[in-house]
């Protein structure tokens, strides 16, 4: 089985001067990167690193992350791309946790460089390759050229064919320092297996461009730039939401045919953007991931841009990002199911006794295939509590339907126990975000002396005039139990979120976080 890097080489070989990567002003080509990450490689070795060593990467949507990326693994390394909007204490406990030996990161980001300097401290390990980057967007700076010549080059070290499928490639991390590091351990054959249903099921080719502002340290990041790499198309990376207009200009301009992103990068457009007013006649395909998107903002976003077919999608990072799909032809359908699995996926739903439920029985999401992590990094503890007999218990709650198709309804952490009744938060949600005016909504418990917890909504609706709370609480005595009902309801101005855009639920029972 070929890796990744074997199929990007093979592009590299066939279409040389085809555009790879787009990013700020900056274009780079297959022959071009392909030639840097081979410079890179040689670099890692020529500075001491051994097949199975880490190399962090702490750098924005750039195109030096994917050469860093690429070259790290030619190298015989793992790559672990860290969160790059994280604080000097979060650096400090991932990068010990990985033992990274190399650290690439831009030269002024100053939380990074305390971290290296605290880790440091401990003679107990070898000092630190640090590979600083300045204004300069290559890396040929530190690396040098790579040999023009293939015989000078020691084929042992980067062949991207002697990559086995087994061998660890990303460790990504999903928490920061609120508990013990949870070091998602992905294989390159996790991550073929995952990016190659992808390209499938988008019929994606050498034609195709994505405009992506998910970070690489994110595993939906990742896979949009492998899937592209690996099919012969073009990633134009934008840093954030900041600026929505110059998102769609770019659309525009590239002529873009697919664009990536969570529930809320589509609520922020929708909200902040009217779609209209640009040509956004070159998108072919919209993909969702990174939680549940409402039946009301499908509807809208399929309103906005009727022509781009749209993709929902479903996956966990410790399943390499993606594990089921929803075709876009069947989603008037089954509008709320994220779909069916991917070729090579097996899901099924575990009751509270583990037995496996039937269909429209509620229980927890379990995953099965080659796209399932190795397990946790150094963490055989929290590896073996979500990894059984081959299934992945993911801690999402649903249930599939006759057709297979899979509901979810939200973290069994979320679920909010009530009198004797337990709520799902996502029925909630989608009751109050068909209300007009309504673009986000969070649910969570909050503690009461009798009932254990009930129903608090915080709500992101600038469209909604003031003193809205009974309309919406009698919106939902229409769709809802009387137990599903928020109690309280707080408007806010925006959801708090991690790094993939999923909502930080904890984070808003904190004062701050409110407005």
């Amino acid at each position: 089985m070929p890796s990744i890097p074997a199929r990007v080489a093979a592009v590299a070989e066939r279409h040389p001067e085809r555009v790879a990567i787009v990013a700020d002003d900056r274009r780079i080509r297959y022959r071009e990167f392909w030639s840097e990450a081979r410079a890179f490689a040689l670099a890692l070795r020529g500075r001491g690193l051994q097949p199975g060593e880490r190399v962090a990467i702490l750098l924005p949507n750039r195109i030096e992350a994917a050469i860093a990326c690429y070259g790290c693994w030619l190298a015989g390394g793992i790559a672990a791309p860290l969160n790059v909007q994280a604080r000097a204490r979060d650096f400090e406990v991932w990068l010990r946790h990985c033992d990274a030996r190399h650290i690439v990161y831009e030269h002024s980001h100053t939380d990074a460089i305390e971290a290296i300097a605290a880790v440091e401290t401990d003679d107990r390990r070898p000092p630190i390759e640090r590979w600083p980057l300045g204004a300069e967007h290559t890396l040929a700076s530190q690396t040098g050229p790579a040999p023009a010549d293939d015989a000078d080059i020691d084929n042992s070290v980067i062949d991207p064919n002697a990559i086995a499928p087994e061998r660890d490639a990303l460790i990504l991390y999903t928490s920061g320092t609120t508990g013990a590091p949870k070091g998602v351990t992905l294989t390159h054959g996790n991550l073929l297996a995952n990016a190659s249903a992808v390209v499938r099921y988008l019929a994606l080719n050498e034609r195709d461009s994505v405009l992506s502002i998910l970070a690489f340290y994110y595993a939906y990041g990742a896979s949009v730039l492998h899937t592209h790499l690996l099919s012969g198309g073009c990633v134009v990376l934008a840093q954030n939401l900041l600026f929505p207009h110059m998102l769609m200009d770019t659309i525009a301009r590239e002529r873009i045919t697919g664009f990536s992103g969570v529930p809320s990068t589509y609520a922020l457009l929708l909200e902040r953007v009217k779609l209209a007013d640009h040509d956004l006649s070159s998108l072919r395909y919209l993909t969702q991931a990174g939680g549940a998107m409402s039946p009301a903002l499908t509807r809208r976003l399929r309103n906005a841009l009727p022509d781009a077919l749209l993709f929902v999608m479903y996956g966990q990072t410790e399943a390499t990002s993606r594990l089921t799909w929803l075709p876009p032809e069947r989603l008037d359908e089954k509008i709320g199911s994220v779909g069916i699995p991917f070729d090579g996926v097996e899901v099924c739903i575990a009751g509270e006794d583990g037995s496996l439920a039937e269909a429209y029985e509620s229980g927890e999401v379990r995953v099965r295939g080659a796209n399932v992590m190795r397990g946790y990094w150094n963490n055989p503890e929290a590896s073996a509590a979500v990894l059984r007999d081959g299934w992945l218990r993911t801690g999402d709650m649903g249930h599939l339907d006759a057709d297979g198709y899979l509901y979810l309804a939200g973290r069994r952490s979320d679920m909010i126990k009530t009198g004797a009744h337990r709520v799902h938060p996502n029925d909630i949600e989608e009751a109050i975000c068909e209300i007009p005016g309504v673009h986000e909504v969070a649910v969570v418990g909050i503690e009461d002396d009798i009932l254990g917890q009930v129903v608090k909504a915080f709500i992101v609706a600038p469209g909604l005039p003031p003193r809205s709370e009974n309309m919406i609480k009698a919106h939902c005595r229409e769709r809802l139990a009387s137990y599903k009902i928020p109690r309280d309801i707080e408007f806010v101005s925006a959801l708090p979120r991690t790094a993939s855009g999923k909502v930080r639920r904890a984070a808003l029972l904190e004062p701050q976080t409110t407005s």
